[in-house]
């Protein structure tokens, strides 16, 4: 398995769970410097950092990209998949896929969360899954033409209520007609949905694609009461060889918790 920590690049979403942030080439150097193995970016558009400029910091540093995240479409557009309007589904779809674009050129899986939206009032479940199939199912040929993954990400009852487990998850990315899409296993929002975390993870298996490193409190693991020991041994035995990534706040201020975060993996996977 391999360590990584989020930058995100959105001013207007300072109080979200990202470890670094601003400074691209500064957070990259840190990450570097702590011994991290990648770096998941959050970014407002597909266009913000260059390919060019990714690649030559990537390069320069010796890490890779693990993820880039699409959440900025929702939080800065208010763009879903899963929107009752027809032009705001299609243009969530054309953000992702650039983002998907975008990320490609480093080997990069884009990760579907908050972009996938709710079940508007008014509309039924079945309806708006149907919207996320049909979103998803797209995405994932087009994820598929540029060499990568999708990473499509269960969250919590509070953030979504469409999939918010990961069994759940599992069951419905099996119907999809595209067979690019995987889970986001994130530690926090299973420590509220899961009754087991690990039994979960061995049930998915290798349906599971990312893991979002956090603790009960979002915060660094070790600074909460998620039991890690069991986790990392379902991991394990699943074979999972991807990236642990810390989506987490940046508490107490971003360098220590990256500090705390690298421990923590050395801890449980190194």
């Amino acid at each position: 398995m391999k360590s990584c920590v989020t930058i995100a690049l959105v001013p207007s979403i300072k109080t979200g769970p990202w470890i670094y942030w601003h400074d691209l080439e500064t957070s990259m150097a840190k990450a570097a410097a702590l011994g991290f193995d990648a770096v998941e970016l959050f970014t407002p558009a597909a266009d913000t950092v260059s390919p060019e400029q990714l690649t030559a910091l990537t390069r320069r540093y010796s890490l890779q990209v693990a993820a880039v995240g699409t959440g900025a479409g929702k939080v800065l557009h208010g763009l879903t998949l899963t929107d009752p309007d027809p032009q705001i589904r299609a243009d969530a779809v054309a953000f992702i896929a650039a983002m998907i674009s975008f990320g490609s050129t480093v080997g990069a899986p884009a990760i579907i969360g908050s972009m996938q939206g709710n079940v508007a009032p008014g509309i039924d479940k079945e309806q708006a899954l149907q919207w996320l199939a049909d979103g998803l199912n797209e995405l994932g040929r087009h994820a598929e033409e540029h060499g990568v993954t999708l990473i499509y990400e269960p969250l919590n009852r509070y953030e979504t209520n469409l999939i918010n487990d990961i069994t759940t998850g599992v069951a419905f990315i099996r119907t999809l007609t595209t067979n690019q899409v995987m889970l986001l296993a994130d530690l926090f929002h299973m420590n509220i949905e899961e009754r087991s975390l690990p039994e979960s993870i061995r049930a998915a298996g290798a349906s599971i694609g990312h893991v979002h490193f956090a603790d009960s409190n979002r915060r660094p693991i070790g600074m909460g009461h998620t039991s890690m020991d069991e986790i990392a041994t379902a991991l394990k035995a699943i074979g999972y060889s991807g990236y642990i990534s810390a989506e987490a706040f940046p508490y107490p201020d971003p360098d220590r918790a990256a500090q705390q975060t690298i421990q923590s993996f050395r801890t449980y996977f190194g």
